[in-house]
C-alpha cells in the first residue's frame, strides 16, 4: 500500500463572508494571533509526515505563496540588524515545514473542483485533502491519527467530529455510519448540509480526507449536484456505490475550529490565544475584567 505523501490544500475561495477584509487579501491569511489559518492546516500536514503540499489558488492568493517562500532579504537584514535571531529562524522554518506546489483551480463552483485540479500532481497515488480556511486542534494531528486507518483498511477515510448542536447540521456533511472499532466507524452514506430533522447522525465527515487517484475519474464524470456545485462527498459516494469502502474516524482530543465565518473565527481566535505562551496569562486577564 502506498505511502500518504501529497495533501491537497484547496484554497481559492472568495472569502465573501469577511469582505471588505479579504478584497485583496485571501481568507486563508486571516492571522490566528501571530499565524495565518492556513499554516495550522500545513503544520498539521507536516506533523502527520506530508512531505508535498499542493496548495490550489485563484485570484489575489499570491500572499499565501510569499508566505510560505523562503524568508524576504529585506526582512531577513531588518531582523539581524535588531539581533532578532528567534524571529529569524521561526520565520525560517515556514518554508522548511513541506515542498510547496501550487496550481490555479479552474471549473465548476464546488468543494470538488480543486481536488480535480490538483491530479496532474497526484497521479496515481492516494493523497489528503485538508481544507484551508479550518482545522482540528488536536494530539497528535488529526490526519496523523487517521493515516494509521487506511493503512489497516485501506478505502476512503474521513475526519469525523460530533456536532452537539442539532440546528448547525445544515453546516455539514453528516454520515448514517455503523462502528467498526473505537472511534473508526464505517459510513454507509453522507448527507451534505441535511436539515436537522434529516441528518441520520451527528457525526459530521468533513475537514480532511485520505482518497485514492479513483477519485479524479469520478470527479470528471461528476454531474453538478445540490446547488448547481460539484461536490467531493457525491464522488465518494460514487466510488462507496462502485464498492470502495468509506470511513470516519472521529478525532481525538481534538476541537474543530471553522474560520470560514466571523463569530467562528473570533471564538478560534480567543481560543488559541488563551493557549499562546507568550500572551495567554495577560490575555485571560484581560478577559476576566470585561464587563460581559
Amino acid at each position: 500500500m502506498s505511502r500518504i505523501r501529497k495533501v491537497v490544500v484547496p484554497a481559492a475561495g472568495f472569502g465573501t463572508r469577511f469582505l471588505p477584509q479579504t478584497k485583496a487579501m485571501p481568507k486563508e491569511m486571516l492571522p490566528i494571533v501571530d499565524k495565518p489559518v492556513i499554516q495550522y492546516v500545513v503544520e498539521e500536514a507536516a506533523a502527520s509526515g506530508i512531505e508535498d503540499v499542493v496548495i490550489v489558488t485563484g485570484a489575489l492568493k499570491r500572499a499565501i505563496e510569499d508566505h510560505f517562500d523562503v524568508l524576504n532579504a529585506d526582512l531577513l537584514k531588518n531582523l539581524e540588524t535588531g539581533g532578532k535571531h528567534e524571529l529569524i529562524e521561526q520565520v525560517q522554518r515556514i518554508s522548511e515545514l513541506a515542498n510547496f506546489i501550487y496550481v490555479r483551480q479552474k471549473g465548476p463552483y464546488g468543494n470538488g473542483t480543486p481536488v480535480l485540479a490538483a491530479e496532474p500532481i497526484i497521479e496515481k497515488e492516494p493523497f489528503a485533502v485538508l481544507w484551508g480556511d479550518e482545522f482540528i486542534y488536536a494530539t497528535p494531528p488529526r490526519l496523523a491519527q487517521m493515516i494509521p486507518v487506511y493503512e489497516k483498511y485501506g478505502g476512503i477515510i474521513i475526519s469525523g467530529v460530533r456536532i452537539e448542536n442539532r440546528d448547525e447540521l445544515v453546516r455539514y456533511g453528516i454520515a448514517d455510519v455503523e462502528q467498526v472499532s473505537g472511534n473508526i466507524f464505517k459510513v454507509k452514506a453522507i448527507v451534505e448540509k441535511p436539515e436537522p430533522h434529516l441528518a441520520p447522525s451527528n457525526l459530521a465527515t468533513h475537514g480532511a480526507y485520505i482518497l485514492p487517484p479513483e477519485i479524479f475519474e469520478a470527479l470528471r464524470h461528476l454531474k453538478p449536484g445540490k446547488d448547481g456545485e460539484l461536490w467531493l462527498v457525491d464522488a465518494i459516494n460514487m466510488l462507496k456505490d462502485q464498492g470502495v469502502p468509506v470511513y470516519a474516524v472521529e478525532i481525538k482530543e481534538g476541537k474543530y475550529y471553522d474560520t470560514g465565518n466571523k463569530l467562528r473565527y473570533m471564538e478560534t481566535v480567543v481560543d488559541m490565544a488563551l493557549k499562546h505562551p507568550d500572551i495567554n496569562g495577560k490575555f485571560r486577564e484581560y478577559l476576566k475584567k470585561l464587563d460581559l
